[in-house]
């Protein structure tokens, strides 16, 4: 019989730590943001509208994070590969919808298994970008 791995989980204390460290650069940057951070199977843990963020942004802060988990990386590398011509051409069409550029980025342990998304949606995407970038920094 062989050992089960060991169950990787990313609590509810550090996912409210990730969404208060990216609702300090939105505030930096002047950008309301959502931040919505999901589990390993892709099932929201804690998200959060900071006040006067886009209500379409809901939906795709969320989107951003389960891309993320469900293909291992970040919305932003997987952009690259579902243009025209690209590997991935029409993936995003899949899953119930997908998001195919920056703003989602798998969060993993200390052995690289990913445990969770983060997704960031209400400036422009190199904001987005550099919200969740901010967020994976405070783990």
């Amino acid at each position: 019989m062989t050992a089960l791995s060991p169950i990787t989980t990313l609590p509810l204390r550090d996912a409210r730590m990730l969404t208060e460290a990216g609702m300090a650069a939105a505030e930096r940057m002047g950008v309301p943001m959502n931040i919505a951070v999901v589990d390993d199977g892709a099932r929201l843990i804690h998200f959060v509208r900071m006040d006067g963020a886009w209500l379409g942004s809901v939906d795709v802060a969320i989107k951003k994070a389960t891309t993320a988990v469900l293909f291992r990386m970040s919305t932003a590398a997987l952009g690259a590969e579902t243009r025209p011509g690209g590997s991935l051409y029409g993936i995003e069409v899949s899953n119930g919808g997908l998001i195919a550029f920056g703003g989602g980025i798998p969060i993993t342990d200390g052995e690289g298994r990913t445990i969770g998304g983060i997704g960031v949606s209400g400036g422009t995407v190199d904001q987005d970008v550099a919200v969740a970038e901010a967020c994976i920094a405070a783990l």
